[in-house]
């Protein structure tokens, strides 16, 4: 239960994001080809959202192809993409029925048209939905989304002031709260250009688990770590 892993329910974090990292790595360990460590992340992506909307989280976003990922194998590269977009299309009316909103970030452009319309119909159709709010990030990078930020503030009338609030109206996230908490799996200590921006002040959570293995009970450690910290914001500790 919740309940028993966190002082008390307004210590739940209302937007948690996650670099869901180690499918390969899980694969390989498993004598499998990375396709198939892939697939079985899916599986844990899916257990996450459950999780999430079980647990009144209200925000979700997971990073599900980075702008770096086309450095990898073409043919991997090619599957990753095919299975992400497939799996939207497919679960699409489960999404819908379970009260998710769903949102994509990141640019879509290198996937041509017919994936665009495909994610815009997609959004369009859950964007009434509130018992979750889902955003994935496909072929998204933090500096991307600052660089397109100031591009289209460049466009604006010269006399209009630039402060941090203007900036974040433009980027991806601009609709929704900064993460509270941004949990990291596969056991690298970095944010590989996720959500530069919007992470600042979000607290980060560290796990050794390869995303295929990362369960709901170490969901349920991270969230009983987050709820045993002092977020400060710069301000004095309150201890």
């Amino acid at each position: 239960m919740t309940k028993e892993i966190i002082k008390s329910e307004e210590s739940l974090p209302k937007h948690i994001a996650i670099i869901m990292d180690g499918n390969g790595r899980w694969a390989k360990q498993h004598h499998l080809p990375r396709a198939a460590g892939h697939k079985k992340g899916l599986d844990a992506t899916r257990a996450t959202i459950e999780f999430s909307i079980k647990h009144k989280i209200s925000q979700l976003t997971l990073f599900a192809f980075s702008s770096e990922n086309w450095n990898r194998p073409r043919e991997e590269v090619r599957l990753l993409t095919e299975l992400l977009f497939t799996t939207l299309e497919n679960e699409a009316l489960q999404l819908h029925e379970n009260g998710i909103r769903l949102r994509v970030i990141g640019d879509l452009t290198p996937f041509g048209e017919k994936i665009d319309r495909t994610v815009r119909e997609l959004q369009e159709l859950t964007q009434g939905n509130m018992n979750l709010n889902l955003t994935v990030a496909v072929n998204y990078g933090g500096r991307w989304d600052i660089v397109e930020a100031a591009r289209k503030i460049k466009e604006l009338d010269r006399q209009t002031k630039v402060d941090e609030d203007l900036v974040s109206s433009f980027t991806s996230l601009s609709n929704f709260s900064d993460p509270d908490l941004c949990i990291r799996t596969g056991g690298d200590y970095r944010l590989s250009n996720f959500l530069l921006w919007h992470l600042a002040y979000s607290e980060l959570y560290f796990s050794d688990f390869l995303w295929p293995d990362f369960d709901d009970k170490q969901f349920k450690l991270a969230l009983k770590e987050y709820s045993e910290r002092n977020r400060r914001f710069g301000k004095e500790s309150n201890f």
